[in-house]
């Protein structure tokens, strides 16, 4: 099977800061360098290449991290300084061309094709990024360059540490096809996992596997889609601004006891990261939905789409504590959970607000237009004001989250939610 664009050049980008967490504490505390840093203390959020030669990975507990590296240095995180320096490196694209397509705080496509005659071939740009971010900011930054987004991304793994790989058109297969499979887009452990159990473990092998058995082994959306990338067929272009459809945030528990104690504090703790993105953005969402997931990791998840769009905190968690009870009495063997997730979709933009009128009805405080409604959203921008002013831990509502249950801090998730 040929691949597509079989005429276009190989003018996509993709950028990606090498180890960008842990590069940036090494950044800032020089006696860091070249030693095994990890970001965290409980979850490793990150880790320096000097770790990960040892096995350390992100999200990997604090203990066996340190079992498998005893001389891992655990260090705290500069959000700030991540946000800080991961914007200077985009805006580094930025200075080539406009069509660049931020996917995360340290990564980005972008598309070089319309400045190849003001800045040289896309590789001497590539090249020039490279030198700029290294020797303006200090980080080491990975480049692939090659004719799809898919494909472009992975030569960036490859050039990885501190590298530049250019797939050229006429080699896009004989490069791709050596490749692990687990270096494409929706290939993860549990995919890995079943892919191995019919012996592919490179993408030649997928590419040549029937169609057929890899769809009943993974699913038909997702057996297609990998089919298509393992011939390098992916004709995504360049979202230059790209938003959200829906704001969420999840907190892993460990194994905890699937009682109110455990869920109502941190559904209220997750609302408040909800609710208040969409309040900074003024963007109400109508449905929402949460996911339960128990100790065995199967998950379970329940949603309601509402009359009117909310972006209240108390209402969010009340109504998302509703769910969460419906689901656990449809399932009542199951006694532990493992995660909570809450997310807002139907997101909608400045919206017209429609007062109720004061009916009595037991519903009243869940209505946005109601008298508690218009009360609750009046006490959110209280605490959002003050927040603002004296940082989001000056305040809070009146459920403490129970302790461990954010093993990962928030100012780290916050780095990852896409723009609203």
């Amino acid at each position: 099977m040929p691949a597509t664009n079989a005429a276009a050049a190989a003018t996509i980008l993709h950028a990606d800061l090498d180890a960008f967490y842990a590069s940036v504490e090494q950044l800032l505390d020089p006696s860091l360098r070249g030693k095994p840093i990890a970001v965290g203390g409980g979850v490793v959020l990150a880790a320096s290449y000097e770790a990960k030669v040892f096995g350390v990975r992100g999200g990997m507990p604090g203990r066996k991290a340190r079992e498998l590296c005893p001389r891992l240095i655990f260090v705290g995180g500069h959000f700030s300084e991540y946000q800080r320096l991961g914007d200077a490196a985009i805006k580094v694209l930025d200075d080539f061309t406009p069509v660049v397509e931020r996917i995360s705080i340290d990564e980005a496509f972008a598309d070089v094709a319309g400045c190849t005659h003001l800045f040289g071939s896309p590789q001497e740009i590539a090249r020039k990024v490279r030198h700029r971010v290294k020797a303006e900011l200090g980080l080491p930054i990975s480049i692939g360059v090659a004719r799809t987004k898919h494909l472009a991304k992975i030569a960036s793994q490859v050039a990885k540490p501190d590298g530049l790989v250019v797939v050229e058109p006429g080699t896009e297969l004989s490069f791709l096809h050596d490749l692990p499979v687990t270096l494409m887009w929706g290939v993860g452990p549990a995919t890995k996992a079943r892919l191995a159990e019919i012996g592919v473990e490179t993408i030649g092998q997928l590419a040549r596997t029937h169609s057929g058995a890899l769809e009943r082994l993974i699913g038909h959306a997702a057996g297609q889609k990998l089919a298509a990338l393992a011939w390098n067929r992916d004709p995504r272009k360049l979202e230059t601004r790209r938003r959200a459809h829906s704001a969420g945030a999840q907190s892993a528990l460990g194994r905890k006891p699937a009682t109110p104690r455990v869920f109502v504090p941190t559904l209220l703790h997750l609302a408040d990261r909800v609710a208040s993105r969409l309040r900074a953005k003024d963007r109400p969402g109508r449905t929402v939905t949460v996911r339960v997931r128990f100790a065995d990791l199967r998950a379970v998840t329940r949603s309601i789409t509402l009359d009117q769009p909310i972006q209240a905190t108390a209402m969010l968690a009340e109504i998302a504590e509703e769910l969460v009870r419906g689901v656990l009495a449809a399932h009542p063997a199951e006694r532990d959970i493992s995660l909570l997730a809450i997310s807002v979709s139907h997101l909608e933009e400045h919206a017209e607000l429609q007062l109720e009128l004061p009916l009595g009805l037991a519903d009243e405080k869940l209505k946005p237009g109601s008298r508690k409604g218009l009360a609750r959203f009046g006490a959110d921008s209280a605490i959002d004001k003050i927040r603002q002013r004296f940082g989001k831990e000056a305040v809070g509502y009146g459920t403490v989250a129970l302790e461990g249950t954010r093993s990962v801090p928030d100012g780290f998730r916050e780095l990852a939610e896409k723009e609203l």
